[in-house]
């Protein structure tokens, strides 16, 4: 009796611990209903390597770039594998710009950049297809999660 009391009690403190602790889980972004669960970039390192060298990306998964500006992006599909759509936002997180079904490139350096139409702080890239499915129009809202911070930790 004793053990199941203590194995009680340790779980109970396990999940005290970890509680408020923002998990993997806990970086979601939304936009027009549907819920991506994201990696976030917020480094210069972390922006860099983005989703180069993946094989592929859960159709519910997606990685948000968090750049120190607002200003003109432009995203190149560098050593990436998998088609993609890139959305540029704004800081209000309206969507300004996007490069629908952008192809993976394997041309090193000589890959094309797929730059935005406006300025841009946030980019969010989701499984080419992802826009057109949502039909996707410059103007709509992302939403995040609390447990994403809006602004680099560079």
């Amino acid at each position: 009796m004793k053990l199941q009391n203590l194995a009680f009690v340790m779980a109970l403190g396990l999940s005290t611990a970890t509680a408020g602790c923002a998990t993997k889980s806990d970086q979601w972004v939304e936009i027009k209903g549907q819920r991506y669960s994201v990696e976030v970039a917020n480094t210069e390192a972390s922006r860099a390597q983005g989703l180069m060298f993946r094989d592929e990306m859960d159709a519910d998964k997606g990685m948000f770039f968090v750049h120190p500006a607002n200003e003109m992006q432009a995203y190149w599909m560098k050593n990436t594998k998998i088609p993609l759509d890139i959305l540029y936002f704004d800081p209000q997180l309206k969507l300004v710009s996007q490069s629908r079904d952008t192809p993976p490139c394997s041309a090193g350096d000589q890959c094309p950049p797929y730059p935005s139409t406006a300025p841009a702080q946030y980019v969010l890239e989701l499984n080419a297809g992802q826009a057109a499915k949502l039909n996707l129009q410059d103007g709509d809202q992302l939403t995040v999660s609390k447990s994403i911070v809006l602004k680099p930790t560079e």
